[in-house]
């Protein structure tokens, strides 16, 4: 049994006998490790059980170590003055978040708190463990470099997709973006994006009523639908056709 000795919370399952190898070769920072690297990370890591609505963290909270998704969905959300919140980003399976944390010369909060969105195991990594690993295996820190690189040039693209596209197109670029993350399994039909019109809208960075327009728009196109409180693209194929109309 993996003991818990850094999140506690009355709610929170801890798995028992699980295949902590298995689960790190599907994580994007640690599929390409050694068998070496492997085993370090393996002895450090705690792996928890959440269900969707449950909070991981709270950026009100000082920042313990970083989070790995195996399975299910994360949203990192971050609150104004006003206590407005917004959506900063979506984790899926093999994602990371709150490496914002590591290498900080004084104590840091977590980034952002992060929420569950559907059911799904999480990975936890001590932050001071796993910076003296960075020290120890460069190739583990490469990696991690990497990735964070790969989120930097992401988060960028969609900060320029807010500040130069219209409502229409920045709504569609989300959606396609989504779309990508949440459709795993290459399966062209049927794709559901579990956010509400209002998370969906801060996501884009406007307003619901401009979002309900534009979906509006594509449910008469019969692009996507609304379900449960899910958004459902119905047909990929057709829905990327939207913005390159050449595919």
């Amino acid at each position: 049994m993996i003991r818990v000795d850094c999140l506690k919370d009355p709610h929170l399952m801890v798995l028992q006998e699980v295949k902590t190898e298995d689960f790190l070769r599907k994580i994007v920072i640690f599929k390409d490790l050694s068998q070496q690297s492997l085993d370090v990370i393996e002895k450090r890591i705690q792996t928890f059980s959440f269900k969707k609505g449950d909070r991981v963290i709270s950026e009100e909270a000082v920042a313990g170590g970083v989070f790995f998704v195996h399975s299910g969905a994360v949203k990192l959300t971050k609150k104004d003055d006003s206590c407005n919140e917004i959506i900063v980003c979506i984790k899926q399976k093999g994602d990371i978040f709150a490496e914002a944390c590591l290498f900080t010369q004084k104590t840091e909060n977590y980034p952002a708190t992060a929420t569950m969105l559907q059911d799904g195991t999480i990975l936890f990594l001590d932050k001071m463990d796993l910076e003296r690993d960075l020290y120890e295996y460069p190739e583990l820190a490469i990696q991690m470099i990497r990735y964070m690189s790969d989120s930097l040039r992401e988060m960028t693209s969609q900060l320029r997709d807010v500040a130069l596209l219209d409502v229409y197109a920045k709504t569609v670029k989300t959606l396609e973006r989504l779309g990508k993350k949440f459709n795993t399994g290459q399966n062209r039909w049927d794709i559901e994006i579990p956010l509400t019109i209002q998370e969906f809208a801060t996501v884009v960075g406007t307003t619901r009523e401009s979002v309900s327009r534009v979906f509006s728009k594509l449910k008469k196109q019969e692009m996507i639908d609304m379900k449960s409180r899910k958004i459902i693209i119905l047909d990929w194929c057709r829905f990327c056709t939207l913005l390159h109309p050449h595919i």
